[in-house]
């Protein structure tokens, strides 16, 4: 019997997303100065922050232990949602797109903790003062996939 494709065939969309957003990381550090921000709409800018933390900031400013609790973390998700690839079928689309784009934004954040000990985020949407937390593509391949 003959073994259908497994869902490995989408790790492309991991390394699109962990390209894109390093990509986009890249630009934003060679063209901003820290807290630097560029208004492109009424309720949208390009500001250039270091996030210590996970989402939303979560666990930043906590001594450093969170960078590499973080790196094992992604390291750890990404390896299940590999096998989970593995396991499934090739027709299983959004299932595989899913874990696919996780795989690529976690291990994405995951290059920042480790070589620079926070990720850099840069959308930056708000309404009046209030401001959503600044992310990057990253997260949003974490949330779509998620």
């Amino acid at each position: 019997m003959l073994k259908s494709k497994t869902g490995l065939s989408f790790l492309w969309l991991s390394a699109v997303a962990f390209a894109l957003d390093l990509l986009t990381k890249y630009l934003v550090v060679k063209n901003f100065e820290l807290y630097e921000s560029i208004n492109i709409l009424p309720i949208f800018n390009l500001t250039y922050v270091r996030n210590t933390g996970a989402a939303f900031s979560f666990l930043a400013g906590q001594g450093g232990w969170q960078k590499y609790f973080f790196i094992v973390l992604a390291l750890a998700i990404s390896a299940m949602l590999v096998y989970f690839l593995y396991k499934n079928t090739v027709q299983q689309k959004l299932q595989n797109s899913a874990y696919a784009l996780v795989i690529g934004g976690a291990l994405a954040n995951m290059m920042d903790r480790t070589y620079h000990g926070f990720v850099v985020d840069f959308f930056d949407f708000y309404w009046g003062d209030w401001h959503y937390p600044v992310f990057n593509i990253a997260d949003i391949a974490i949330c779509v996939g998620a």
